[in-house]
């Protein structure tokens, strides 16, 4: 197994394969396609870098790296799981490789912006896969999680990995553009990964990128058409001293010189990643 990984990770760094869709590295991705196609677990051990692998398994990891290499799709596309806040999600390409730093945020239970016990109604923005939705009502037991997304193809997926964390009682799932089917509803936290690449950024993506669904990615030419749907409707969704949690990514320069005057707290992460801003209510309506 460890000749069959080390090998593996040799040639994905000799390919020059873009890393950035759940592992960062030649040998977690090597690892984690290996395992996949010998149907192992992740969590099997030290003992198992020990073991032999016949003639038919071996081939069956080559192959697999071979088309990592020759098609550029991500790893996560071709193993069909992603790990997010400690949890593991079906992913195909309907829906964005889940790797927001929020996962950190959410560990914490929003802490220390918010109380958790206070916490009873979120809404996630843009819910994709279902990740941020599921991790939050993990984090917060208390709260109820309304899920949406424009694409149904998402809402299948996001579907699915409701059903897997069997969390139907407590998170939703409904279509809608943003706001648009949620008039009335108001939450105690709102937290979104929505689409922010602006189009120059866009065209200089590695080719890993055209494998993840345009409409979770790109976002006009400034990359802000959705952030500012955002700013502008999300304080009548947030109750009182509610939160607005943001990822803008690498279009955090153009936020700030687009909105001046807003108050952008923006979140450092311990693991890394950055481009989150948090907003209150009151921050929101004053501006």
């Amino acid at each position: 197994m460890r000749a069959l990984i080390d090998a593996g990770a040799r040639r994905l760094a000799r390919a020059r394969v873009y890393f950035g869709h759940g592992t960062d590295n030649a040998r977690d991705e090597s690892a984690a396609l290996v395992l996949h196609a010998l149907k192992l677990p992740h969590a099997a051990g030290a003992a198992l870098y020990r073991r032999r692998v016949g003639a038919a398994g071996a081939q069956r990891a080559r192959a697999l790296i071979t088309r990592r290499i020759k098609e550029r799709i991500p790893a996560a596309y071709l193993t069909g799981v992603s790990g997010f806040a400690g949890l593991r999600f079906c992913v195909d390409p309907r829906v964005l490789i889940p790797r927001s730093p929020i996962a950190e945020l959410i560990e914490r239970g929003f802490a220390p912006w918010i109380a958790a016990a206070r916490v009873h109604r979120v809404l996630d923005l843009g819910t994709g896969s279902g990740c941020i939705a599921i991790a939050a009502a993990r984090a917060l037991p208390r709260a109820q999680v309304d899920a949406v997304d424009i694409s149904p193809g998402a809402l299948a997926v996001a579907a699915a990995n409701v059903r897997r964390h069997r969390l139907g009682a407590r998170v939703r799932l409904r279509r809608s553009d943003h706001f648009r089917a949620l008039r009335g509803r108001t939450y105690d936290i709102i937290v979104s990964n929505p689409p922010y690449v602006g189009a120059r950024e866009l065209a200089r993506l590695p080719p890993e990128y055209r494998h993840e669904p345009r409409v979770a990615l790109a976002a006009g030419r400034s990359g802000l058409d959705s952030v500012r749907v955002i700013l502008r409707e999300a304080a009548r969704h947030l109750k009182p001293r509610g939160l607005l949690v943001v990822e803008v990514g690498n279009t955090e320069h153009a936020l700030r010189r687009a909105f001046p005057r807003l108050p952008f707290v923006w979140l450092a992460f311990e693991r890394g990643g950055g481009g989150v801003f948090l907003l209150t209510r009151e921050q929101l309506r004053k501006h």
